[in-house]
């Protein structure tokens, strides 16, 4: 073997060392990732902003696959676990959905229909009321032409079923546009108190909430349903000549 033979055979001895040392390298490399991270586990983020109350699908979700080891349980979900529900505030696009961001599913009876209301800290009854709460609903009718202005009770020993965080909403009126704190609570009610309740919302000065105490099937015959000016007594005034 001549001198440049020998010479060959050292650089091509040398390249399989180099070669297998740079592969073990990097499967120690890979190795050591792998136990770093770890399995894979597929959670959903918008793909935009999601808007309160808007239904989860296909359309405004992606699935991405992350480490498990930095995916919180409740983010781990299916599509089919998500489709169709919703969250009761805006979520930005990327925000990984969880189940503790999701309105619960309906418990709704045969009879009952669930009605969705914008309550203040005041009107409902500053932050006191939970799901599974029972509450009475009073409505103020301040300017019903025709009739005197009062407050009565539009249904009686509620269920709260959720109650979203505090939104901002923007109401235009005559003076311009103005910007408010509310609150969604979704109720579960029979049809006809659902009607009612759904026209207060609308059309009455305000809706509110009614705390009861923890015995509410206790007799309450005795309790009012409806209440105005005529009942504090004196003489009338008409507004118009005040």
């Amino acid at each position: 073997m001549n001198p440049r033979q020998r010479r060959g055979l050292i650089l091509i001895v040398i390249s399989a060392i180099v070669a297998l040392a740079t592969f073990f390298v990097v499967t120690s490399y890979v190795a050591s990732v792998n136990s770093q991270v770890g399995a894979k586990v597929t959670v959903y983020r918008a793909t935009q902003a999601i808007e309160a109350y808007t239904p989860l699908s296909a359309s405004n979700l992606q699935p991405v696959e992350v480490p498990a080891r930095w995916a919180a349980q409740s983010s781990v979900l299916t599509l089919s676990q998500l489709q169709g529900r919703r969250i009761g505030f805006r979520v930005n696009s990327g925000t990984t959905i969880s189940s503790d961001m999701l309105i619960p599913s309906s418990s709704l009876n045969r009879d009952e229909r669930e009605v969705a209301i914008d309550v203040d800290p005041v009107t409902g009854i500053a932050g006191r009321v939970r799901p599974g709460d029972r509450v009475d609903i009073y409505a103020v009718y301040g300017d019903v032409p025709g009739l005197p202005k009062s407050v009565k009770v539009l249904t009686r020993d509620v269920r709260v079923i959720s109650i979203a965080g505090q939104q901002t909403v923007t109401n235009q009126t005559t003076n311009g546009t103005n910007q408010s704190q509310v609150i969604p609570v979704t109720l579960a009610l029979l049809p006809k108190d659902a009607m009612a309740v759904t026209y207060a919302a609308n059309f009455a000065q305000e809706v509110r909430l009614i705390g009861l105490p923890s015995d509410v099937g206790t007799d309450r015959k005795d309790d009012i349903s409806e209440y105005d000016a005529s009942q504090l007594g004196g003489k009338a005034v008409p507004e118009a000549t005040k």
